[in-house]
């Protein structure tokens, strides 16, 4: 009965920091980006422009609803708010259809597109659950020339949002 009980407690030991490990790691559940026109964050996961640590997970800009930030509050992804990054400008003309790629897909509020943090557009989700694929078609009014999108999906389950910034030449 001892040699059992010693066999247990040192197996118990050898495993303890392998569970302690997977308990406390938590991958990035993803999220969701526009994926056309290309986003800042889709730009960098497609290697267009250079970028951090934000290619490699472009659906997790996510941060505090409220927020008029292409990283969404992120420090390590401040090249999502570099206008002079080199980013890609999608010509579009008075209104253009943005297409979202969400990888888990949250009950949603709202989904709103800004310039200049003046609101362009809002599509109310009413708190269901969107498709994986999902567009938008937005009217950019009297807005011209080279502007920066932002787009904000609200989730309804959280306090958090998704940012993504796309670059487009009105015209």
């Amino acid at each position: 009965m001892h040699k059992k009980r010693k066999l247990a407690a040192l197996i118990g030991a050898g495993l303890s920091p392998l569970l302690v490990l997977g308990l406390s790691v938590t991958p990035a559940s993803a999220h969701g980006y526009i994926s056309d026109p290309a986003s800042r964050q889709a730009q960098c996961a497609a290697g267009v422009v250079e970028c951090g640590s934000i290619k490699y997970e472009p659906q997790s800009v996510e941060g505090p609803k409220g927020l008029q930030d292409c990283a969404g509050g992120h420090d390590e992804w401040a090249e999502l708010r570099d206008d002079n990054h080199g980013w890609n400008v999608a010509n579009v003309g008075k209104s253009a259809t943005f297409n979202w790629t969400l990888t888990a897909a949250h009950r949603t509020t709202t989904w709103q597109y800004f310039i200049d943090g003046q609101k362009i557009a809002e599509f109310d989700q009413g708190g269901e659950q969107p498709p994986s694929q999902l567009s938008h078609n937005v009217d950019f009014g009297n807005f011209s020339g080279r502007q920066t999108v932002l787009a904000v999906w609200n989730v309804a389950d959280t306090a958090n949002a998704f940012y993504a910034c796309v670059d487009v030449n009105i015209g």
